[in-house]
């Protein structure tokens, strides 16, 4: 087959593979997240938004500094982008002569068309990655705010509105990620087809041990998950019994003194 044919069959069917391990993906990041390192990485994010929001005036500092690292990340990757996106766009414009649009649109040049596609597609990753980095910033930053106001444990409403813009921004942060991700084999198109299609098969089943979780690691999400509920409640439990036991003191000072205990 000539390589024109190859592009019209392998381009295709490679970009099918991680359609299908994406939608996959999404699939079961709804059905069973605990099986994703997606759906477990929501959880402990909603657990430290709760746990934090309890006592915001001792926690503020640690969460502004936890949500600073994570926009400083997501900043890195949209500069990353973006220059990326800019450097492809000089190049493709200074390779290319101000006639081979037209020539392209006009004459039907195929060679040139398939140029032009590979070159556009890639730029369209690094723009989509840009564009979702900085809806990560945004969110970011506007949790950097909620998450210091004072609240109680009580209002459960604003801390999930807290969470929910917590998620929506790593949400964004991965759409960017993986649209780095998709620039790995269609960079490798300008090389030819089957490059393509063989790095698409390699990193869906990377992507695949990298976004499944094992029994091991959901066994000890669930139980450290237990073990901080658990905390929490004999916590309660204890200060609420030492609140009685000192609102009985006042009305009892016999409680004060030592009691003989007689054992047989």
């Amino acid at each position: 087959m000539k390589e024109e044919h190859l592009d019209y069959v392998v381009v295709p069917l490679g970009l099918a593979v991680m359609g299908a391990y994406h939608v996959w993906l999404f699939i079961t990041i709804l059905r069973s997240p605990s099986r994703t390192v997606i759906g477990i990485n929501a959880q402990s994010r909603r657990q430290w938004v709760f746990s934090l929001m309890a006592d915001p005036l001792k926690n503020g500092v640690l969460a502004v500094q936890t949500i600073r690292n994570n926009i400083m990340a997501a900043t890195l990757l949209a500069t990353t982008a973006i220059t990326l996106s800019s450097l492809i766009s000089v190049f493709v414009s200074s390779t290319s002569k101000s006639s081979s649009t037209a020539s392209v649109l006009v004459y039907g040049n195929k060679t040139s068309l398939v140029s032009s596609i590979k070159y556009f597609s890639i730029l369209l990753c690094f723009l989509v990655a840009f564009l979702c980095n900085v809806q990560s910033i945004r969110y970011y930053a506007h949790v950097s705010f909620l998450v210091t106001l004072p609240t109680s444990m009580g209002k459960r409403d604003s801390i999930e509105y807290v969470a929910r813009n917590l998620d929506r921004g790593s949400i964004f942060w991965s759409l960017g990620l993986r649209a780095f991700y998709l620039s790995f084999p269609l960079f490798l198109w300008i090389f030819g087809p089957i490059p393509m299609f063989v790095c698409c098969c390699i990193m869906s089943f990377m992507l695949y041990f990298l976004d499944t979780t094992t029994s091991f690691t959901r066994h000890l999400h669930s139980h450290s998950i237990e073990e901080e509920v658990q905390a929490k409640e004999n916590g309660s439990v204890s200060r609420s019994a030492e609140n009685i036991f000192e609102d009985s003191q006042l009305f009892c000072p016999l409680l004060t003194g030592s009691i003989p205990i007689f054992i047989d």
